[in-house]
């Protein structure tokens, strides 16, 4: 039975969280939790690079890889979309809005190698979704990984660091709370399983 698109968006944002379910990710959403504007930026930088990049590695695939017999390259062919495509939104983010820019750092560049991108990309080839069924799951892949690091970045603010004892400080607490939301989101995994 072929899972419809609107199943696979609400499942991909809650049900098979990209971050909180397969913690794909972890490194910038890790670092760059500590303020909520610089997380948002990040966040929707993230989910716009993964829809764009796995309906351009999906056509690359199929109408590409496939017809050449060259499968075995779709590694490095992703990858190399993947920089490509974060290479030109880096430069568009550098002109119309500098100061995200340079809150992001070095974490915009570092879109390229975030797991979860590539993640995405091949979870729509091994479980061979469709190209509306991989815009579905890419977009809702990147709306939960907006909303994880948004909720981390949200308790990090409410949280006081004075409060936090000495040796849980910093990424130790990020962590725990980080488990606390995927326990959390485990419980709406009896709705629908992607797999």
């Amino acid at each position: 039975m072929e899972i419809s698109a609107f199943v696979l968006f609400w499942a991909a944002i809650f049900t098979g969280n990209i971050l909180l379910t397969y913690f794909l990710g972890m490194c910038s959403y890790l670092s760059i939790s500590k303020e909520i504007e610089s997380a948002f930026g990040l966040g929707i930088a993230v989910a716009f690079v993964l829809i764009v990049t796995s309906a351009l590695n999906w056509l690359v695939y199929y109408y590409i890889l496939i017809p050449f017999g060259i499968v075995y390259l779709q590694y490095i062919v992703f990858i190399i979309v993947i920089a490509a495509f974060v290479q030109f939104l880096e430069l568009v983010i550098e002109r119309y809005t500098p100061s995200l820019y340079y809150s992001l750092g070095i974490f915009l560049p570092l879109i390229t190698v975030n797991c979860a991108i590539l993640g995405v990309g091949l979870f729509m080839i091994i479980r061979k979704y469709s190209f509306i069924q991989t815009l579905a799951f890419s977009a809702g892949s990147g709306i939960g990984w907006l909303l994880a690091i948004l909720m981390l970045a949200a308790i990090r603010r409410k949280l006081k660091e004075k409060m936090v004892p000495a040796g849980l400080r910093g990424a130790a607490i990020s962590l725990i709370i980080t488990g606390i939301m995927a326990l959390g989101f485990i419980g709406f995994s009896g709705i629908v399983q992607i797999q």
